[in-house]
């Protein structure tokens, strides 16, 4: 249920995104998720990978910065409000969202959710029977 993110900074500029997709391949790891936040010095991609031990390896052999960082990944109908009913029962136990990424298919959203306190966000979910996503499941997307 607690995944392995890697959080990687990129600089602002033509190519740097290309070169760690580039470092992942080589090493035939997928990229199943990610989302990129920037402002106007540098990026930071965000991303679910197969093996995060060894991205996180060879992006360091590689000279980029890159961190591993604990998230939360469920599962969710793909209808209206499914997330703001989820997100309602984090709010109301305290749980911060220091932030989120989703994609759907289908009739499912799978969302990877960093909270500001791990324990109690999955005890929330779990007590609200919330369909969390194994860690292995994540990988695999």
């Amino acid at each position: 249920m607690v995944a392995k993110q890697l959080s990687i900074f990129l600089e602002n500029k033509s190519g740097r995104l290309t070169e760690v997709t580039e470092v992942l391949a080589n090493e035939g790891i997928n990229l199943s998720a990610l989302c990129i936040a920037e402002n106007s010095d540098f990026g930071i991609l965000r991303g679910i990978v197969s093996e995060p031990d060894r991205a996180y390896n060879a992006l360091k052999a590689n000279h980029f910065a890159v961190n591993i960082t604990d998230v939360v990944g469920i599962n969710c109908p793909n209808i209206p409000g499914a997330l703001a009913r989820v997100l309602k029962f984090l709010s109301n136990e305290g749980v911060f969202i220091e932030y989120m990424y989703s994609f759907a298919n289908g009739d499912t959203a799978n969302v990877i959710i960093r909270p500001n306190d791990m324990e109690n966000c999955i005890r929330v979910l779990q007590d609200k029977k919330v369909e969390l996503l194994a860690a292995n499941d994540l990988y695999k997307l």
